[in-house]
């Protein structure tokens, strides 16, 4: 009679292939968009799109309108992503649970290939906390551990205007359909002239400048510099020099990662990050 264990004649695989061994090596010079924000996903697209280095590229992008068609729409296309060299994840509070099924989806088919034949990139808001009186950015260190583990970004962008202090947002009660806010956050307003006002889309499209001269586009985007730096100034005692590196394509070092502002530098990253994917292969 056979013991038990003696069915098996070979040595047990413990690395049996499965959805987190497969590499997928016959990767395009393609780009996924993942989020529910329209205007997000639209500067997105238009600001790697316009750029000359990367007209050539495939750009996919939620195209559906509605929070749940969105959402269902991201989940199909989680096998499709496999054919691409870079993910653009959006990893907002507000949205990040509708979407964790699907996101867990897309990392468990990529995850053998990340930082080698495809680049993960992260775009946020901030942890709840950051608007505290007192607080300092070391409350971000905890909430880009948790992006490292979840998404492997080899870039983790900070958005100002997705991040709302609590008292913004509505409180939504069970019945009501859930819609992402345009308006700016509070705090930007002062900065901007409008009679009413003033969203989001409309910042992000005077910003990206993409019909401008060269000359005029960069001119926008010392503008924004200078708002970005005169509210850091205003929330955080920052020395000069960490004020610098958060400006500048380096990124600001906070323990073992790095975080950068959007969209700052955000086409000269995504340009990178394929290359390096390409070179790879």
């Amino acid at each position: 009679m056979r013991e038990r264990g003696e069915e098996y004649d070979r040595p047990i695989e413990l690395d049996d292939p499965g959805v987190d061994a497969l590499s997928h090596r016959q990767r395009m010079d393609k780009i996924f968009i993942l989020t529910l924000d329209t205007f997000l996903a639209s500067d997105m697209y238009e600001r790697i799109h316009f750029d000359p280095r990367m007209q050539s590229y495939e750009i996919v992008r939620p195209l559906t309108i509605g929070i749940k068609d969105t959402i269902e729409e991201i989940q199909a296309l989680s096998r499709d992503t496999v054919s691409a060299r870079l993910l653009i994840f959006d990893v907002r509070r507000d949205t990040l649970s509708m979407l964790k099924k699907a996101y867990n989806e897309i990392v468990g088919y990529n995850r053998k290939d990340f930082n080698t034949y495809c680049y993960t990139m992260v775009i946020g808001d901030g942890p709840a906390s950051l608007f505290q009186p007192g607080t300092s950015l070391d409350v971000f260190v905890s909430h880009l551990a948790k992006l490292r583990i979840d998404y492997h970004p080899a870039v983790i962008f900070y958005d100002p205007f997705l991040h709302y202090e609590p008292h913004e947002l509505e409180h939504r009660g069970i019945d009501d359909v859930f819609t992402l806010p345009d308006e700016a956050p509070r705090r930007f307003r002062p900065y901007f002239q409008k009679t009413g006002d003033v969203s989001v889309s409309e910042i992000r499209r005077y910003f990206r400048a993409t019909h401008k001269s060269p000359d005029e586009k960069k001119q926008r985007e010392n503008i924004l510099r200078k708002l970005y730096k005169t509210r850091i100034a205003k929330q955080f005692s920052l020395p000069k020099d960490q004020l610098r590196y958060w400006l500048s394509k380096s990124g600001l070092r906070l323990a073992t990662e790095k975080l950068h502002l959007y969209p700052l530098y955000f086409e000269d990253w995504v340009y990178e990050l394929v290359q390096k994917a390409r070179k790879t292969i």
